[in-house]
């Protein structure tokens, strides 16, 4: 069954997108700067003297719990909200004191915001008309982003006569039609069931992509953020703790909070007993009497507690002891057992008492000697697939 993508437009847009790194050009101007902004509510500080540069086409994702000043940012940005001192410009002007109706962005409500007494073709021409564009104009942006999000057959009804991604879709197409140099997304796809989220996550990908236009979405979603983002900045009490990209994120967090915050992790708190030539040896309680090794240096001298950051699936489970060479082993028993059908999580009491979680996957149907409640087994990980954490 064809999927309506060519060979030649994936290998296009791969393309792109391994080589889209504006960020690492120090020639690169930002679209979008944010400096030195702070923002009180009363004697609440929502932002906190926070620097941030997003560049043109991004995909920019500000991911982190509620009330951690991730939607005031994206509100500023519109003009909903004014910083209390601080910067904020777009493309080189300074949005102090300038209305939303005249920034050149355009914001994308979690509620959709549809009028419900309009068609779809009037609810996507309704910004168009405001503007003063012409009849045919107005027409012909319409039909094209009514193409754009593929809901052509659906001009003519109205948004209670469409499902919860169609009316998206339409949201979507509305914020678009008047072609902001940023569209603004706040928790767009939160309404949508977890399967219907996940298509739709590739299809503002691609969407973005086709525009060429610079999207900046707030989410608490991780792996919403994961997804989508070319850039992430991980937020937390109105600060940004760490700004990069997904992969480096994920495997290369900068502390406890973003290791903990992005996808499942094991933190195992450790001492230093040497550290250097690109190796440090450690000594935790949860490992007894064994040494771990982590192929990192740190900043640290022996003695010195470190926390050491493994992902699940970087953690093997078996019942017989591991045979690979410097992998860092450990006895215990098997607490807990989640299974998800493409994996299966176990929860292994190590012998202080603490836990560590381990994700297998289950590549065949059959399992000859299946791992259950109460066995006695082994975790272990290589060197190379833990961080050493400092804070």
């Amino acid at each position: 069954m064809s999927t309506g993508v060519t060979a030649t437009t994936q290998k296009t847009v791969g393309g792109i997108r391994r080589k889209f790194a504006p960020w690492n050009d120090p020639a690169a101007v930002p679209l979008i700067r944010y400096q030195n902004v702070t923002k009180r509510f009363g004697d609440f500080v929502a932002i906190d003297n926070l620097n941030l540069d997003i560049y043109e086409r991004e995909f920019f994702a500000l991911l982190g719990p509620s009330g951690c000043g991730k939607t005031t940012l994206m509100r500023m940005l519109a003009g909903f909200e004014e910083p209390t001192s601080g910067q904020i410009t777009l493309a080189g002007q300074d949005l102090v004191g300038t209305p939303p109706y005249k920034r050149q962005t355009n914001m994308m409500f979690q509620s959709y915001a549809l009028f419900p007494h309009m068609s779809v073709w009037d609810n996507i021409a309704f910004g168009l008309k405001q503007d003063g564009m012409s009849k045919d104009a107005i027409a012909a942006r319409v039909e094209e982003m009514l193409k754009l999000v593929k809901l052509e057959k659906f001009s003519k009804r109205k948004p209670h006569q469409m499902s919860g991604g169609q009316r998206q879709r339409v949201a979507l197409a509305r914020s678009l039609a008047k072609r902001p140099k940023v569209l603004l997304l706040d928790e767009p796809l939160g309404a949508l069931d977890k399967k219907l989220r996940e298509e739709t996550q590739f299809e503002l990908m691609d969407i973005q992509m086709e525009l060429g236009m610079t999207f900046l979405i707030v989410t608490h979603d991780q792996e919403e953020a994961m997804t989508v983002a070319d850039r992430i900045a991980v937020m937390n009490h109105g600060k940004l703790i760490q700004v990069d990209q997904p992969a480096v994120i994920y495997e290369q967090p900068n502390s406890r909070y973003v290791a903990d915050f992005v996808g499942d992790v094991n933190i195992i708190e450790a001492r230093i007993e040497a550290t250097g030539s690109g190796t440090s040896t450690l000594r935790a309680e949860a490992a007894g009497d064994m040494p771990l090794t982590v192929h990192q240096e740190v900043a640290s001298r022996p003695g010195d507690t470190v926390f050491i950051a493994i992902r699940p699936e970087k953690v093997r489970v078996d019942l017989d002891p591991p045979t690979e060479q410097g992998a860092n082993c450990l006895p215990g028993t098997v607490w807990d057992i989640g299974y998800l059908g493409d994996l299966s999580i176990y929860h292994v009491e190590l012998a202080n008492g603490s836990r560590i979680k381990a994700a297998k996957p289950n590549l065949t149907r059959m399992v000859e000697r299946p791992i259950s409640w109460d066995d006695k087994v082994w975790v272990s990980w290589s060197a190379d697939a833990g961080v050493l954490l400092t804070s």
